[in-house]
């Protein structure tokens, strides 16, 4: 038996956990990538009432308090996000945008939120183009105000509040106003980021919030007060999201978009007052005998993950091992066709023609499938033809150039009366574009937009366009049984590698039997279409000459995936709840 298999006690046969398990109680620890280095081993966390998984764990801790206050899994969403942009800076905040999947345990309805950046009404789809003709380098395109985006986030968690919060809104911003007034300890992980980002230098706001008198990045353990944050919140908190987006915080962003970088932004007071969030349609499809859905375009995630495990769906995954050749081959070839249909079709379906429906289609899935050959790589793989596809507006991506550097962060909940989030939020790369402004950083999310928008002389699907929506990979993703009965809320950072971390991690707990914290663990593979990257020093890099004999080209990369995750199990009556954190971060479940 493989070291990566442990049954997932209950999900598909309803047994009950053996022993009695109190609340928070930790499982054995689960297996973690063999080898690989700067892990931190990981336990499943047990709870009986309500949980939250975070990449931090002051943020964790703040939404257990919203939790236990009696606010629901959207109030502890908000509580969160705020906390993660005070302590986590580098990935998400106010200055971004997100996507959020929502179950409701009456209704059993999933409804998706769209706070996605737009791009500013002035813009070129030239815009990423030098003089030379070609795509700016990444440091031209993505750093200073040339890349900021329409920020999204507050409009939408504002909507969903609306529609799903149960405490005031202004309560949900009390520990983060608290805690940037008090200060926070700076973490391990954002004073390594803080040293390998020497641009935040280049601007005298970054420069002295991220660094000390001496320059230096700000030490591990030291306290870091945002007086600015606390008093944007507070405004936030207390006026709404239009405080955000009209008055001198909108002034103080379009100001900044103006002048900071070598490459200046358009973002202006228009784009901000007339930025709307949009509530959409879920994308769902049924992978055996669980309904998986996710967030649909402008992200690719919802699409990509589902027909990704569609064209699993043919194979026996569970009597294949996990981390085994065989494992990696079959996932690196389903991820490989899915994404030459995304890199073709999907962009913001309120600007082009998305053909969902036919690319989820299950004979038209069943006929990519056929193309898989469970023993040799595939020597090239091109986009379908699916029924509704538009084959004479876009065409082939031969080079995809959206830059989409990893980044981004995830926060899964569950609350008491079985209601469920997976909202998976971004600046875009790590620090966004290194634009600081009354406490917060701006996105450098435009550059999530095809660099070079045409292909030949007709525009991609994904070029750049007024008031457009970057596609995105982000894949917050909610599983439930064949009655629609809740069974996991799940997600990922990571870029374009959101996708096969998302699909690897629904694998092991669907297919494999393993509990949420040992399917997050599990030693990670991706392709976006190219190379097949296995994580550095775990176990798969033995498995590198077999995959180099099949065809595969084989890279060893830093795959540092940030899932978060949340099962649920029942027993008769009882429910328990097991979180999971990815060991590759500072991650936590939190639940009592």
């Amino acid at each position: 038996m493989s070291p990566f298999r442990r049954p997932f006690l209950a999900l598909l046969t309803g047994v009950a956990l053996l022993g009695a398990v109190a609340a928070q109680a930790q499982l054995a620890p689960a297996p973690q990538p063999e080898g690989a280095s700067g892990t931190t081993p990981k336990q499943a966390v047990i709870a009986t009432r309500h949980m939250v998984a975070a990449a931090n764990p002051i943020a964790a801790a703040a939404g257990r308090e919203v939790l236990r206050q009696g606010g629901s899994a959207l109030d502890a969403a908000i509580a969160v996000q705020m906390v993660l942009n005070l302590v986590e800076p580098q990935s998400s905040g106010i200055g971004g945008g997100a996507f959020l999947v929502h179950y409701d345990a009456t209704t059993k309805a999933i409804t998706t939120y769209d706070g996605r950046e737009t791009a500013p009404e002035r813009i070129t789809a030239e815009w990423f183009m030098g003089d030379d003709g070609k795509p700016l380098p990444f440091a031209e395109a993505a750093i200073g105000g040339h890349a900021v985006g329409v920020p999204g986030l507050l409009r939408m968690l504002e909507m969903a509040h609306k529609d799903h919060g149960r405490l005031p809104w202004a309560r949900n911003f009390e520990q983060a106003i608290q805690l940037a007034r008090d200060g926070f300890a700076v973490s391990p992980r954002l004073n390594r980021l803080i040293a390998d980002t020497p641009q935040l230098k280049e601007y005298e706001a970054t420069r002295k919030y991220f660094h000390d008198a001496e320059g230096k990045p700000r030490a591990v353990g030291a306290q870091l007060v945002n007086d600015d944050f606390a008093e944007t919140l507070r405004q936030v908190a207390n006026g709404g999201a239009e405080a955000f987006y009209t008055g001198g915080i909108a002034q103080d962003v379009v100001k900044a978009v103006e002048t900071t970088g070598a490459r200046t932004g358009l973002v202006s007071l228009t784009d901000l007052a007339h930025y709307r969030a949009v509530k959409r349609e879920a994308v769902c499809s049924t992978y055996r005998v669980y309904r998986v859905c996710g967030m649909g375009p402008p992200s690719s995630g919802g699409i990509a993950v589902a027909q990704t495990l569609g064209l699993l769906e043919g194979f026996p995954m569970a009597r294949i091992a996990p981390g085994s050749l065989e494992a990696i081959h079959l996932v690196s070839e389903a991820t490989r066709l899915a994404f030459a249909d995304r890199n073709r079709y999907v962009a913001d379906s309120d600007h082009v023609p998305v053909p969902v429906v036919g690319l989820l289609e299950p004979s038209y899935l069943a006929q990519r499938a056929r193309l898989i050959d469970p023993a040799r790589r595939l020597p090239a793989v091109a986009p379908g033809n699916p029924r509704h596809a538009r084959l004479d507006l876009f065409p082939p991506t031969r080079h995809d150039t959206t830059l989409e550097i990893p980044a981004t962060s995830h926060i899964s909940v569950v609350d008491g009366s079985g209601n469920a989030v997976a909202m998976t939020t971004t600046i875009e790369n790590a620090f966004g574009a290194r634009v600081f402004v009354r406490g917060f950083l701006l996105n450098n999310q435009l550059t999530d937009f095809a660099l070079n928008p045409r292909e030949g002389d007709r525009v991609v699907a994904n070029a750049v366009a007024a008031g457009k929506r970057p596609r995105s990979s982000m894949s917050p993703t909610i599983v439930t049984d064949a009655e629609g009965r809740l069974l996991f809320t799940l997600g990922s950072p990571g870029g374009a590698r959101i996708i096969p971390y998302v699909v690897q991690t629904l694998v092991g707990v669907l297919d494999w039997g393993l509990d949420i914290q040992a399917a997050i663990s599990l030693p990670r593979h991706v392709t976006l279409g190219g190379p097949v990257e296995i994580e550095r020093g775990s176990a798969l890099v033995a498995l590198a000459p077999a995959l180099r004999e099949r065809g595969f080209t084989v890279a060893e990369s830093e795959l540092v995936s940030g899932l978060q995750g949340i099962a649920v199990l029942r027993d008769g009556g009882t429910t328990r709840l097991v979180g999971g954190a990815d060991p590759r971060r500072e991650g936590e479940a939190a639940g009592d």
